[in-house]
């Protein structure tokens, strides 16, 4: 948010401004999530924003305020979302700096009691020699280095502490990590750590000289159904869809959401035939189950997914791997939705590209 938003949100007008927002909100039927609500406070907080005059073009031309939407906002307009993924680097940064350390302090322990022993096992050498002035000197570096490790002994202590207190920050750390690279309302991954995953299973795939497929899958008619249902019940598709994509994604494959009402699954090692399968099998499951509304029982039909799905040529940028798998799924739903299409080899001169 703008710095003059802050404010007003620290001062008595922050009342006023949420009562502002929630109401816009509510006229324009957006549902109020953490994320909606701070987009919508600096859109009636600062009419002449930028992110204000693109919401004002979405709601001319009558366009619904869609999850995607809001997150597309958020990521342009909104400084501190684009901040997170900054912070989410600087954590795996400090990660691994702490993991520097922990090892660094394992080391000096062990090097003090190596030192000892050294030293002891030097002044045993001489017992039976004649070199007495050399055993002497020994003898007393030998009870120098006792003081030296029994004054150390608290330290160590502290540097234990220490140690199992980094240990726990660390832990504490992945925990935010993992969780900044969740969906909160799939469970799935989310797109930051979709590409992350993508990148990596590409050089893996020309490391190892082995297959990668990505297929694409999207809910058919899912903005209709949100529209006449509501966003709790569409949020409750959504989890359930991500249910049955989860089960079929677990590892080693990886699925995650893309976006909105588009998933993701990353197929490493496998050809474009296992893949399909498995995609032909998620779009069956998801179209069986005849879903009903928690509160009323009432029927509310079946749910069908399209998919698109590309086997990765070797040395091909990911990017051309979601776009032509992005590309398949099109024409699937060009097709009539309810289906699965596999995209054709690229190119080589776009694989080059």
């Amino acid at each position: 948010m703008s710095a003059d938003i802050e404010t007003s949100l620290r001062s008595p007008k922050a009342y006023e401004l949420a009562r502002a927002a929630i109401e816009a909100m509510e006229h324009h039927q957006v549902w109020p999530t953490v994320l909606n609500f701070q987009i919508w406070v600096h859109y009636v907080g600062h009419k002449q924003s930028p992110l204000a005059a693109e919401i004002d073009r979405l709601i001319a031309a009558g366009e619904p305020f869609t999850e995607s939407i809001g997150e597309a906002l958020a990521a342009q307009f909104l400084p501190d979302t684009r901040r997170n993924g900054d912070i989410l680097d600087a954590g795996d940064a400090l990660s691994r700096e702490l993991s520097t350390v922990s090892s660094a302090i394992e080391s000096a322990q062990k090097t003090a009691e190596i030192y000892g022993q050294q030293l002891e096992t030097a002044s045993n050498t001489f017992d039976n020699g004649d070199a007495a002035k050399v055993k002497a000197m020994v003898d007393t570096l030998t009870t120098a280095t006792r003081i030296v490790q029994k004054e150390n002994q608290s330290l160590e202590t502290q540097l234990m502490e220490t140690n199992f207190e980094l240990i726990r920050l660390r832990e504490s750390l992945e925990q935010v990590r993992r969780d900044a690279m969740t969906d909160g309302l799939t469970n799935l991954a989310n797109r930051k750590s979709f590409d992350e995953a993508l990148d990596a299973a590409c050089a893996e795939a020309d490391k190892a000289g082995e297959p990668l497929c990505l297929g694409i899958i999207d809910i058919d008619h899912f903005k209709g159904f949100n529209d006449t249902w509501g966003h709790q019940i569409g949020d409750q598709v959504l989890r359930y869809v991500a249910s049955v994509i989860g089960k079929a994604g677990a590892a080693p494959r990886m699925a995650a959401r893309y976006g909105g009402e588009e998933f993701a699954v990353i197929f490493p090692a496998e050809s474009v035939e296992v893949a399909t399968t498995i995609l032909e099998e998620i779009r069956e499951e998801v179209s069986s189950r005849s879903l009903k509304r928690r509160s009323t029982n009432e029927d509310l039909g079946a749910m069908t997914v399209s998919s698109g799905v590309a086997e990765r040529a070797p040395g091909e940028p990911a990017a051309n791997l979601v776009e032509r798998a992005d590309a398949a799924l099109y024409a699937s739903k060009h097709a009539g939705r309810n289906r699965t299409t596999a995209a054709e080899a690229p190119l080589a001169e776009a694989v080059a590209a």
